[in-house]
């Protein structure tokens, strides 16, 4: 049974394996990996925790978890920003061998909850024009489109959802 987690510097092993996956030089979304944070050592690993712990009052990352296994990553941003306005209020990834599951779906309906709870009545959240599942996956919770946008890494599709009609 799948479920949200703090980031824990214990999973070291089971992230790597989930990192691994995504391969290198792609970008997971969700977990608020920067070029900077170095994840292979345990210290360094311990350390990037650390920082996605000290962002809790502009952030909540969670891990998408099963067991000891890491499925994936979401993060919610709490303000409206610049950085807010291209990549989202929430963005997620889940690995390759766990998609097609409805993790995203459960997962970003569970954060839509968080985002209503810490009074943001709207939220913007994003994806590749090209991915289609991620699309279905934001409509599904209630994403209704505003239109397509022009970021530094491409086309995305800007939904909007109004977490008070968010019944997880």
């Amino acid at each position: 049974m799948p479920e949200l987690i703090a980031p824990d510097a214990r999973l070291h092993a089971a992230w790597l394996e989930a990192h691994a996956e995504w391969g290198e030089g792609r970008h997971e979304d969700g977990f608020g990996l920067l070029a900077s944070d170095e994840v292979r050592s345990a210290p360094g690993f311990a350390a990037w925790v650390a920082r996605l712990a000290a962002e809790h009052a502009t952030c909540t990352y969670r891990w998408i978890v099963d067991g000891d296994q890491v499925l994936g990553g979401i993060a919610l941003r709490h303000e409206h920003s610049d950085y807010v306005n291209w990549a989202g209020h929430i963005g997620y990834g889940i690995r390759p061998s766990a998609r097609g599951k409805g993790l995203a779906t459960w997962a970003l309906g569970r954060m839509l909850g968080a985002a209503r709870e810490l009074g943001l009545d709207r939220v913007l959240v994003v994806c590749a024009l090209g991915n289609a599942t991620s699309a279905r996956t934001i409509e599904r919770n209630g994403g209704v489109l505003e239109g397509i946008g022009d970021t530094r890494f491409g086309q995305v599709r800007r939904y909007w959802v109004d977490t008070r009609a968010v019944t997880g």
